[in-house]
């Protein structure tokens, strides 16, 4: 069974910026897509941005330019740390954000963010 943990939310102003991370153990193939997902209030959860084993990168459009997805196999080759660095925050990206493997169902207990003046 897959063990994720998120870390790194918290609150902010707009403009600022946050470091998301997460740390996927237990898994069965370092070879996974990683995905970063949030959940708004009263929204259905979102891919907000992902990124391949080779390092191709993809977001949604209301990111693109403002996050940077970026992942590390850690040396022991059993575990996957993946960030999600937030620049030029802005209260609509208030939500949990969790990360997973794309290809999988598990999920996290996700880390809450909040930009608000």
């Amino acid at each position: 069974q897959i063990h994720l943990v998120e870390s790194g939310g918290g609150a902010v102003q707009p403009g600022g910026s946050l470091r998301l991370s997460c740390v996927a153990s237990r898994i069965s193939s370092l070879t996974y897509t990683m995905g970063w997902y949030r959940q708004a209030p009263g929204k259905q959860r979102e891919l907000v941005a992902s990124i391949t084993f080779g390092g191709i990168t993809d977001y949604v459009d209301s990111v693109k330019g403002r996050f940077t997805i970026s992942r590390y196999n850690i040396g022991d080759n059993t575990k996957i740390t993946v960030y999600l660095q937030m620049d030029s925050l802005k209260p609509e990206d208030t939500a949990v954000y969790y990360c997973k493997p794309v290809e999988l169902g598990s999920w996290g207990p996700g880390t809450q963010v909040t930009v608000s003046a």
